[in-house]
């Protein structure tokens, strides 16, 4: 028998998912970024994989504590995330507007699914938990945008 907030259990999931790939970008990105804002850009982004690493682990708790189990395995984290993985070694103008373009996508998603399903089971420590990643999230977006508005 499905649980009753199975919906919202699975966009936990699929965030998580979502959460691993920018996990394991941030660090491609943190590898291999070149150019003269290396220092700037190599410091950012382990700033950023370590914020992910931290929402990593309360998005499972989260999972856990509404009676869900959270994925575990990388094939199934790239089966259930919307974001895509690096697969180039990019710009830093194109690594940027990347990570610009998941970091929105997340936050749409949030908006659009996530926090109506919380409510939806009036469970506001989920809820919570996505005002914050969200919030989050919009505070990288302006700083990276601000940031390409130098180039």
């Amino acid at each position: 028998m499905e649980k009753e907030n199975q919906r919202l259990i699975n966009f936990l999931n699929q965030l998580l998912s979502n959460y691993f790939v920018l996990y394991v970008k941030l660090h491609r990105y943190h590898w291999f970024v070149q150019g003269r804002h290396f220092f700037t850009l190599h410091e950012k982004f382990q700033e950023l994989y370590e914020m992910t690493a931290s929402d990593l682990d309360e998005i499972a708790e989260r999972i856990l504590s509404i009676d869900g189990k959270p994925l575990a395995t990388m094939s199934k984290y790239l089966k259930e995330a919307t974001l895509v993985e690096a697969n180039a070694d990019d710009k830093e103008t194109e690594i940027i507007a990347q990570l610009i373009k998941d970091f929105k996508q997340v936050i749409d998603e949030i908006k659009s699914t996530g926090i109506p399903l919380g409510e939806a089971h009036h469970d506001e420590p989920t809820i919570d938990l996505l005002i914050g990643i969200q919030g989050k999230l919009e505070k990288h977006v302006w700083m990276l945008t601000s940031y390409q508005a130098y180039e």
